[in-house]
């Protein structure tokens, strides 16, 4: 690891190094807390069903919730892996308390942040900034539609393109702004209380 690392908010930033034990734990840590927000927003989607009912495709402009850790976790440590292993870890965690999607979360969480992952990755995990925490939000969006459209609204339970196409609007676009910018706002603020100052994103 470099010894002179770059502010949170730089495009860029130390080449990634080992996990640390540190970096272990701060990860689990905040996909435990995003587990319990996933659980809790579950409920808030149940209850905001009647409010999209003309048009489902836009309940999607609140999908973003879901993708958080898969952007806030890589800002922090700046490690490979750490998009997956947050999602992974936060799915579980909801699932766990009782997801009213059982256990294929944790199937929606590993394609979440497998997509995130392969922005962080494309950019050799050495770029931070806003812009991309924008498109590793809308690369975690990307996993969802896999994940979403094919189980949940089938072609052979007659959903089209007229369906497909602004749906995965609505995900990119929370995904890039909910996930990414809100994201990458959530690290700035922590990293601006001196939480974050063992790590990167708190250099």
């Amino acid at each position: 690891m470099s010894a002179s690392p770059t502010p949170a908010t730089g495009s860029r930033a130390v080449a990634p190094g080992r996990w640390r034990t540190l970096d272990i734990v701060v990860v689990a840590v905040v996909a435990v807390a995003f587990g319990v927000v996933f659980w809790a927003w579950n409920y808030v989607w149940s209850a905001a069903d009647p409010l999209f009912a003309a048009f489902k495709p836009a309940q999607y402009v609140l999908s973003g919730i879901w993708l958080l850790p898969a952007v806030v976790a890589p800002l922090i440590v700046r490690k490979p892996g750490a998009a997956i292993f947050a999602e992974l870890v936060a799915a579980s965690v909801s699932a766990l308390l009782g997801s009213v999607w059982g256990l294929d979360v944790v199937l929606s969480g590993l394609l979440q942040g497998a997509g995130a992952e392969v922005v962080f990755a494309a950019f050799l995990y050495r770029r931070w900034g806003l812009p991309i925490a924008a498109i590793a939000g809308a690369g975690a969006a990307v996993g969802m539609a896999l994940h979403d459209l094919p189980i949940y609204f089938p072609p052979s339970a007659g959903y089209g393109l007229e369906f497909y196409v602004p749906v995965v609007i609505a995900m990119l676009a929370s995904g890039a702004v909910v996930a990414g910018v809100g994201g990458h706002l959530l690290v700035r603020a922590l990293a601006d209380t001196g939480v974050l100052r063992a790590f990167p994103a708190g250099a």
